[in-house]
């Protein structure tokens, strides 16, 4: 058998695999059939199997606990955010500007989802996310920077939204932020407090119905990132 017939082989066999767990109705944590079974079912040898469910574990598709069997994953972007993050630090003349891509793409993803956000929370009020805020305004007025306060209001931001896959698009693009900025040294610290404060304002006017107050926290939220990308850039 040549290498690119081994490899389709193989290829379909992770297909079929999906098209397993779409076909019995699996749910993340459900478990598969065993590799005898499969094996049955689809009529490859175990070697197949095992590569292909090796393939579909680093796709976070399936699980595989030793010992107990494999299950269907969580399907997080986990391996979206690891290709990302070596993409903005693999080529030194390019890294900035995958950063900047990044960065463009977390704005885009806020400014597309404003509408619905603001609806969402117009008229409410939310402790939580005014109290991470008020952590965020602190923690910049003594130079510090507050990645975890950041990454829950914006995935807050969206929990009362009924779309998950957003809210893991948005996660998964801070995650390559956050992951990416401290190795290229882009210096952001002096306007630590203007980002802080410009969460409030998205708050603020999310909670007010204001569209268009949102758009323009968002634009003050990411200027000082932008500012420091476009300097460094040229």
């Amino acid at each position: 058998m040549t290498g690119t017939s081994t490899m389709s082989q193989k290829t379909t066999t992770s297909d079929r695999i999906k098209d397993v767990i779409l076909s019995d109705g699996l749910r993340p944590g459900d478990l598969l059939p065993t590799e005898g079974e499969l094996c049955d079912r689809l009529g490859v040898s175990r070697s197949n199997v095992r590569e292909a469910i090796r393939k579909l574990s680093t796709l976070d598709i399936v699980d595989v606990r030793h010992g107990h069997g494999t299950y269907v994953g969580e399907m997080s972007l986990d391996a979206l955010v690891e290709a990302l993050v070596f993409r903005g630090v693999l080529s030194p003349g390019d890294d900035l500007r995958a950063l900047r891509d990044v960065v463009e793409v977390r704005a885009a993803l806020d400014f597309g989802m404003a509408e619905a956000i603001v609806t969402s929370l117009a008229g409410t009020t939310n402790p939580k996310l005014s109290g991470l805020v008020d952590e965020m305004v602190a923690m910049a007025q003594d130079g510090k920077s507050f990645p975890q306060q950041d990454r829950a209001f914006h995935t807050g931001l969206l929990e009362a939204l009924d779309n998950s896959l957003v809210g893991q698009l948005v996660a998964a693009f801070w995650d390559v932020h956050t992951a990416v900025l401290p190795r290229l040294n882009v210096a952001v610290a002096a306007d630590l407090e203007q980002t802080a404060r410009a969460h409030g304002q998205m708050l603020e006017a999310a909670q007010a119905g204001d569209v268009e107050a949102f758009h323009a926290a968002i634009t003050v939220h990411y200027d000082p990132i932008a500012r420091a990308l476009d300097r460094d850039v040229n």
